[in-house]
C-alpha cells in the first residue's frame, strides 16, 4: 500500500490526463478557455492603435487586469477548489460556471464602454455585473468548503473566498474614480482601488494557489510548512490591505505606506514555502520562470510604492506618478503570471499522455529565454529615463515577446493532438496527471545573448536617431587655435527659463565641457552652442554633458526647445582675449521678425515662401467639421485631453508639426449649460511640459493649471457658472508659442433659454506661424520668433487656412443659422463678418447685444460685425433671404487674405 503525500493530493487538483477519446471534451471548454484569450487579443489591438484611442492606457491596464487576469483567476480557483475539496459536480455545475463567466465577460465590457463613453451610470452597471459574478463565485466556493470533508488544503479555498469579497469593495472605488474627482482624492481612491483589487483579489488568489501549484510546476517536493505558513499569512495579508485602504481613505500616506510594506513582509514570510521547492529544483521550464519573474516585479512594485508613500507628502503628486506603478503591474506582473501559469496548465488540460503533455509544454516554452529576456529587459529599459524613441522601440519588443504566446498556444494544441492521433499518448496513472519526464529546460545562453543584442540594437537605433535626447555630447570639429591641453569644466543648471550661471569664461585653446542639469520640475530643456554642439533634450531631473571641444572664439548658446530662447534662455561662452558674443534672445529675434513681416494674400512673414491659399489640399484631406452638436443632457461632462505633437496640414499643401490636444487643432469643443460640472483629464504625451487653462471655470490656478512633464497627467475639475463661449489653452510659458502652435479650444456654455435654430456652427480663429520646412514628413514646429514678432504666415478658422473655401458651410435660404466665434489669438483680434449678410442677433462675452429672447427679440436693429479681442467670443444669428455663396471673413482684411476666410453655401 502506498501512502499519499500532501503534494500527491494537490497533484490531483490538476486535471487528469484522459485517454485520447475523451481529450476533446476535457480539453476545450469555450467559456473557460476563450475569454482570457479574447481579452489578450484586445490588448494587442489597442496597443497598436493606442495613439488614436481615448484613455488607451486605462484601457490596456483594465483589459489585462479586469479582463484576462480576473477571468483566469475565477476559472482556475473554481477548478482547484473542486479538485482539492473533492466535492461533487452538483455543488457548482458547468452551466452555473458558464453563467458566471458570461456575466463577468459582459460586466467587463460594460465597464469599458461606460468609461470610454464617459457614462458614469453605464460604468456603474458594469462594475455591478463584475461584482455580482465574482461574489457569486466566492459564494459557491464557500458552499464547497462547507460541503467538503477533506482536511487538507482548505486554507487555499479560504484565500479564494477572501479574494472574492475584495472585488465589490474595489469596484466601488473604481466607480468613484469614474466620476472624476480632483487630483488629491483621485490619488487616494486609486491607491484604495489598486490595493484592494491587485493585492486582495489577484494577490490573495495567487498566493493561495502558489503554495501548492509552485512545487507542482517545479516537479519538486512541497515544503512541509506550506499549509501552516499559508494559514498564518492570510490574516496578515488581510490586515495589510485594511491598512492600505484605511490610510488612503483617511489621507494618511505613512499608514498606507506601512500597509503596502506590511503586505510585502507577509509575502516574504509566506514565501518561505516557495523557497524550499525552488532550492531543491530551480525553475527550468518557461512556465515556472515566467511566474518567478512576475513575482519579482510584484516585489519591486510593493517596495517602490511603500517607500514613495512613506516619503510622500502630496497625494496629487502620487497621482501623477501612478502611471509607472500601473505599468509594472499591467506589463511586468500580470501578463507574465498569466502566460506562465497557462504554459503549465494548458498542456495538462489538453492531456493525451506524457508524450503529448511534454510536446505541448516544450512548444509553449520555445524561445523561452529570448522571450523572458526581451520582456523583462525591455520593461527595465522602458522604466528608465530614456529618450522617447528608445522607449517606443523597447516596449514594441516587449509586446512582440508577449504576442508570441498566442501562436505558440495554437501550435501547442495542434501538436498535442497530433501526438494523440499518432498513438503516442499513454493512459493516466491513478495518482493524477502524468508529469512529462525529461521536460526540457528553456535556458539557453545563446538565446540570452541574442535577446540582449536585440535590446542593445534598439537602444543604439534610438540613440542614433536622436543622440541629443539621449544626453550624448556631439563634439565639435576642432578649433584653429593651438590646444593648451587644459580642460575648463563648468556645472550649469537650467531652471525657470534661465541658465544658472548664464556665461562661462574660458582661456583660448582650452577644451570646454559643460555639465547641464535640468532642475526645472516641469519642462524639458537643452543647451546648444553656435558651433553645433549640444546636450540634447533633458527631462526634469536629468543631466547631460556638452563637450564643446577646443574653443578659440566666443560663442553664443541657447535652449533650443521652441520658445525658450525667446523667453531669455541664453548662454554665453566668453574666450579670454576675444570680444564677447551677445546671445540672440528675446529682443533680438523680435526686431528681426518685425522688420521682415509682410502681409497680403501671398503671405510672407519673416523668411520663407509665401503660402498659396488658392492651391490644392493633399489627397485624402478632411476639413475640420464646424458643425456644432446640441448641448448634451448630462450635467457632468468628462473628457481626456492628450497633449500630442503631430504633423497636420495647416493650409493647401502646407504642413506643420503642431502641438495639439487629442491630435487636432483646435482641440475638441465642449458644450454644456450653466451649473454643469466638467471633469477633464490632461495627459502629456508630448516631449516637453504642457498644461491647460479653462476660462470657463473659476478656481485658483496653482494646481489645476500647473505644467506637467512628459508622461504625467492631472485632473482638472470646474463648474460652469456663466454662459458664453470660453477659450481653453495650454498655459505653459511661453504661452503665446504654445497657443500659436495649436494648443487651444472652445467651451460653449449655453445662455439660459437659448432658442433652437436650424443650423449651428463653431469657428475658432487662430494664427499660424510656419518654420523652415513645410513638407509632409519633415515639417517644422511653430516659429517662435514669428510669434514674438506678431508676424503670422497665415490665419485660420478651425486651425486650417482657407479650408472652408474648399469645404463650404451649408445652409438653405430662409433657415436660421447660428455661428459661434472664438478668437484664440494668440495676438490678433477678429472682426467677424459675412459678406451679404446682416446679423439680427448678437451675443458677445456673456451679453446680448441684439436679439435677447427675454426682451422680445432684436427689433429693427442689426449688426455687420462681431468684434473680438484675443480670447473673446460670442455668436451671431442670421437668415439668408436667397441662395448664393456668402463669404465668411475677418474684416481685418489682411487677415481674411491670409486665410481667415470661408464660404457659406446657401441652397435655394
Amino acid at each position: 500500500m502506498t501512502m499519499k503525500t500532501d503534494q500527491d493530493e494537490f497533484v490531483e487538483a490538476v486535471p487528469r490526463v484522459r485517454k485520447p477519446k475523451s481529450a476533446g471534451r476535457q480539453g476545450f471548454w469555450p467559456w473557460r478557455d476563450l475569454p482570457s484569450l479574447l481579452w489578450l487579443i484586445a490588448v494587442a489591438l489597442v496597443t497598436f492603435v493606442h495613439p488614436f484611442v481615448e484613455r488607451s492606457r486605462w484601457l490596456m491596464v483594465h483589459l489585462v487586469l479586469l479582463g484576462a487576469l480576473t477571468h483566469t483567476a475565477m476559472v482556475w480557483s473554481t477548478h482547484f477548489s473542486q479538485a482539492l475539496l473533492k466535492t461533487g459536480p452538483d455543488v457548482d455545475g458547468r452551466r452555473i460556471q458558464d453563467r458566471r463567466a458570461i456575466l463577468l465577460f459582459a460586466g467587463v465590457g460594460v465597464v469599458v464602454a461606460g468609461v470610454l463613453l464617459d457614462r458614469w451610470l453605464v460604468a456603474l452597471a458594469g462594475a455591478a455585473g463584475v461584482s455580482v459574478a465574482v461574489f457569486w463565485h466566492g459564494l459557491q466556493l464557500w458552499r464547497r468548503l462547507r460541503a467538503s470533508v477533506a482536511a487538507r488544503f482548505r486554507v487555499t479555498i479560504r484565500y479564494y473566498v477572501a479574494a472574492a469579497l475584495c472585488v465589490p469593495v474595489g469596484a466601488t472605488f473604481g466607480v468613484l474614480l469614474a466620476r472624476g474627482p480632483d487630483d488629491a482624492l483621485k490619488a487616494r481612491l486609486l491607491l484604495a482601488h489598486t490595493g484592494v483589487l491587485a493585492l486582495g483579489w489577484i494577490g490573495l488568489t495567487v498566493t493561495g494557489t502558489l503554495v501548492t501549484l509552485w512545487p507542482t510546476m517545479l516537479r519538486s517536493r512541497m515544503d512541509d510548512r506550506a499549509e501552516a505558513l499559508a494559514r498564518g499569512a492570510l490574516p496578515l495579508f488581510l490586515g495589510a490591505i485594511a491598512l492600505i485602504v484605511g490610510g488612503a481613505l483617511m489621507g494618511w500616506m505613512p499608514v498606507a505606506g506601512a500597509g503596502v510594506l506590511a503586505w510585502f513582509a507577509s509575502a516574504l514570510w509566506w514565501g518561505r514555502a516557495l523557497w524550499g521547492p525552488a532550492r531543491r529544483r530551480p525553475p527550468r521550464e518557461f512556465g515556472a520562470l515566467s511566474v518567478a519573474a512576475a513575482l519579482a516585479w510584484l516585489a519591486v512594485l510593493l517596495v517602490w510604492t511603500g517607500v514613495v508613500l512613506l516619503r510622500g507628502h502630496d497625494w496629487a503628486e502620487l497621482a501623477e506618478g501612478h502611471g509607472r506603478a500601473t505599468a509594472v503591474l499591467a506589463a511586468g506582473f500580470a501578463p507574465q503570471l498569466l502566460t506562465g501559469a497557462l504554459s503549465y496548465l494548458v498542456p495538462v488540460v489538453l492531456g493525451g499522455g506524457p508524450n503529448a503533455v511534454r510536446t505541448a509544454t516544450d512548444t509553449l516554452g520555445r524561445f523561452g529565454t529570448t522571450r523572458l529576456a526581451l520582456i523583462n529587459g525591455g520593461l527595465i529599459l522602458s522604466l528608465l529615463p530614456i529618450p522617447s524613441i528608445v522607449r517606443v522601440l523597447t516596449t514594441t519588443l516587449v509586446l512582440a515577446a508577449y504576442l508570441c504566446f498566442l501562436p505558440l498556444l495554437a501550435m501547442a494544441i495542434r501538436r498535442s493532438r497530433n501526438v494523440v492521433r499518432a498513438g503516442g499518448g499513454l493512459p493516466t496513472t491513478p495518482r493524477g496527471p502524468v508529469q512529462p519526464a525529461g521536460a526540457r529546460s528553456v535556458w539557453s545562453s545563446g538565446q540570452l545573448v541574442a535577446a540582449l543584442a536585440v535590446l542593445g540594437m534598439a537602444v543604439a537605433l534610438g540613440v542614433a536617431a536622436d543622440p541629443g535626447a539621449a544626453g550624448f555630447p556631439v563634439t565639435s570639429a576642432g578649433s584653429a587655435v593651438p590646444a593648451t591641453g587644459e580642460t575648463t569644466r563648468v556645472r550649469v543648471e537650467a531652471k525657470g527659463m534661465r541658465f544658472i550661471p548664464d556665461s562661462v569664461t574660458v582661456p583660448a585653446g582650452n577644451r570646454l565641457v559643460i555639465d547641464l542639469t535640468n532642475t526645472d520640475p516641469t519642462t524639458t530643456h537643452d543647451l546648444v552652442l553656435a558651433n553645433g554642439t549640444r546636450t540634447g533634450r533633458l527631462r526634469p531631473g536629468r543631466s547631460g554633458t556638452l563637450d564643446a571641444g577646443v574653443v578659440g572664439e566666443s560663442l553664443e548658446g541657447w535652449c533650443a526647445v521652441v520658445g525658450h530662447r525667446q523667453m531669455g534662455m541664453v548662454f554665453s561662452v566668453v574666450v579670454e582675449g576675444t570680444p564677447p558674443v551677445t546671445a540672440a534672445g528675446h529682443g533680438a529675434h523680435g526686431s528681426q521678425q518685425s522688420a521682415g513681416a509682410q502681409s497680403g494674400s501671398g503671405v510672407q512673414a519673416g523668411s520663407g515662401a509665401p503660402v498659396d491659399l488658392h492651391g490644392s489640399f493633399s489627397p485624402g484631406f478632411a476639413a475640420v467639421s464646424p458643425v456644432l452638436a446640441p448641448a448634451p443632457d448630462a450635467t457632468v461632462h468628462r473628457l481626456t485631453l492628450t497633449a500630442r505633437e503631430v504633423e497636420l496640414e495647416v493650409a493647401p499643401g502646407v504642413w506643420q508639426k503642431r502641438w495639439t490636444f487629442n491630435g487636432v487643432t483646435p482641440g475638441p469643443t465642449l458644450r454644456g449649460k450653466v451649473g454643469d460640472r466638467f471633469v477633464i483629464s490632461l495627459v502629456n504625451d508630448g516631449t516637453q511640459g504642457h498644461s491647460i487653462d479653462f476660462h470657463a471655470g473659476m478656481l485658483a490656478p496653482d494646481r489645476p493649471m500647473r505644467t506637467i512633464p512628459p508622461g504625467e497627467s492631472l485632473t482638472y475639475t470646474f463648474s460652469a457658472t456663466h454662459s458664453g463661449i470660453w477659450m481653453y489653452h495650454c498655459s505653459t510659458m511661453p504661452m503665446s508659442v504654445h497657443i500659436g502652435a495649436g494648443m487651444h479650444g472652445a467651451v460653449i456654455i449655453d445662455p439660459p433659454n437659448l432658442p433652437q435654430v436650424d443650423r449651428e456652427y463653431v469657428l475658432v480663429q487662430s494664427e499660424i506661424f510656419l518654420g523652415e520646412s513645410r513638407a509632409k514628413g519633415s515639417a517644422s514646429e511653430v516659429a517662435a520668433e514669428k510669434v514674438l514678432a506678431q508676424a503670422p504666415d497665415a490665419m485660420a478658422f478651425n486651425g486650417i487656412a482657407s479650408q472652408y473655401d474648399h469645404h463650404q458651410l451649408a445652409a438653405t435660404a430662409g433657415e436660421r443659422v447660428r455661428i459661434w466665434v472664438l478668437d484664440a489669438g494668440p495676438n490678433r483680434p477678429s472682426s467677424f463678418h459675412i459678406v451679404g449678410g446682416q446679423f439680427d442677433t448678437v451675443f458677445a462675452e456673456g451679453a446680448w447685444l441684439l436679439g435677447d429672447p427675454e426682451r422680445g427679440g432684436s427689433g429693427a436693429g442689426g449688426s455687420q460685425v462681431l468684434a473680438l479681442a484675443p480670447a473673446q467670443g460670442g455668436f451671431v444669428e442670421l437668415e439668408m433671404p436667397e441662395a448664393g455663396h456668402y463669404p465668411i471673413v475677418s474684416h481685418l482684411m489682411v487677415d481674411a487674405e491670409r486665410g481667415a476666410h470661408g464660404i457659406l453655401d446657401v441652397a435655394p
